[in-house]
């Protein structure tokens, strides 16, 4: 029966970004309100960032899950690298444009100049740090027609801080930033995750001097708190 237990609370820590596992912790929850509340705001892009296993992921996962039935959202988890591939994938996504052939950005702004949409799409950007400087530079210019709007994350070093203000300084409505759990705050995030899976016995064996212990080795990183969780079970 044991076995049984730990083996159903190791699959809660399995180390994947899916809106339904996301936990609400106060703090956590207003900010995430916060960037539901920009996303209705005449905007040219958010910028969301955060070190490594803040949340980012799962931020927008949650927000492209809320906004899906009543706004045109789009989510690209994984960056498409390639300039001609990005562009021939906004087009088809929010255009329903169907190119043959390289596209390069003139002729992607040609095609966003032909189309008149009433309700201006929202393109989720995971993993921007991963998009070339070329690249970046063009998103930036593609939030000045505003006829797309832009969400984007970046990881939190000082690299990509500066990609931030070099390229989006003027072109940010806001920045969100997202930073590791307090202690009283993982205690709560691993208890939630494990009741949510009805595994409440569990839930019940991280005490405080548990969870002391478990964020001295994490320091309130969710996803290296996930990945020792996991690999504890």
């Amino acid at each position: 029966m044991e076995v049984s237990i730990f083996e159903n609370s190791k699959d809660v820590f399995l180390d994947t970004v899916n809106a339904r596992d996301y936990v609400q912790l106060d703090r956590v929850s207003t900010i995430y309100q916060s960037l539901k509340d920009s996303v209705n705001k005449p905007l040219k892009m958010i910028l969301l960032f955060g070190k490594p296993g803040t949340g980012k992921s799962m931020f927008l996962t949650k927000l492209y899950n809320d906004l899906a039935t009543t706004k045109t959202v789009h989510l690209y988890q994984t960056p498409i690298l390639d300039d001609s591939e990005f562009f021939k994938s906004l087009a088809h996504d929010l255009f329903n444009v169907t190119y043959q052939g390289e596209l390069n950005f003139t002729q992607f702004m040609k095609i966003i100049e032909e189309h008149i949409v009433d309700d201006i799409p929202i393109v989720l950007l995971d993993e921007a740090q991963l998009y070339s400087n070329t690249l970046m530079e063009k998103i930036r210019l593609l939030s000045d027609t505003r006829k797309v709007k832009f969400v984007i994350t970046l990881h939190k070093t000082e690299k990509e801080d500066l990609i931030a203000k070099e390229h989006f300084q003027t072109r940010i409505w806001e920045t969100i930033e997202l930073e590791n759990a307090s202690n009283m705050e993982l205690k709560i995030y691993i208890q939630k995750k494990l009741m949510k899976s009805n595994c409440f016995d569990t839930a019940n064996m991280f005490n405080k001097s548990a969870v002391n212990l478990i964020y001295k080795h994490t320091n309130g990183n969710y996803r290296d708190t996930n990945k020792l969780l996991y690999t504890l079970f």
